[in-house]
């Protein structure tokens, strides 16, 4: 797994931390922030992380899955492997390009991605309310496995750049690095720290907008290179 690309995906999450605490910040207040117990908050984040990196799974499995329908790249198939990964590509680097704008405040964010649309996940009240009464590192668990879903213009970003890999495996790994950049900010929450992360989040803003741009602009670059092999 090339280190740079771990790195960039680690940026990706600690640069959207400004992101982080306005869209997750009421829920961590809300669920282990009110246990007053470290266990909660790691079980909640281990949750949480865990769910991205099963979604780099299928991610990469299913760009896996297209590779492999392709066949080869002059082979017999309905479309040539170059051509599934030069759209694949192009369309992950689409959206990268929109949420990028989006975080530069370009253009608006669309409301399907709001925090509320939680609320239609079977199951999600029951197991919150669990969560906040039992205090047990077990519910928060199960609630950061549960909003790991949470619908978020950076995840989404992340969930986009590793489409096209088509490694599982590698796809997985890179997500992993996401949520591992997500969780000192989210951690720091409630601290002096925190404060002045809130105090500087357009800063944040800015500069992740900028990173999923340059990602997308990767993607964009190595599709036409593999148009022009």
């Amino acid at each position: 797994m090339p280190e740079g690309e771990m790195l960039a995906m680690f940026m990706l999450g600690l640069l959207g931390t400004g992101h982080c605490l306005g869209m997750c910040g009421p829920l961590v207040f809300a669920l282990p922030g009110q246990s007053g117990r470290w266990s909660c908050h790691l079980f909640y984040h281990v949750g949480r992380i865990t769910t991205y990196t099963v979604i780099g799974l299928l991610v990469g499995a299913l760009g896996s899955g297209l590779t492999a329908a392709a066949g080869g790249p002059r082979g017999d198939a309905p479309f040539t492997l170059v051509g599934v990964q030069i759209f694949v590509s192009a369309m992950a680097a689409l959206f990268l390009l929109f949420l990028g704008l989006s975080r530069l405040g370009i253009i608006a964010e669309p409301g399907w991605l709001s925090p509320s649309l939680i609320d239609h996940l079977p199951g999600s009240w029951k197991r919150l309310k669990t969560a906040v009464q039992g205090r047990q590192p077990l519910a928060m668990l199960m609630a950061g496995l549960l909003l790991g879903l949470l619908p978020c213009g950076l995840s989404y970003a992340a969930f986009a750049r590793v489409l096209p890999i088509a490694n599982p495996v590698y796809s997985a790994g890179l997500l992993l690095c996401f949520g591992l950049g997500t969780l000192p900010g989210l951690l720091l929450l409630g601290t002096g720290a925190g404060m002045l992360i809130r105090r500087y989040q357009r800063y944040s803003e800015v500069a992740s907008g900028v990173l999923m741009i340059y990602m997308a602009l990767d993607l964009i670059i190595a599709a036409l290179c593999s148009l022009g092999g």
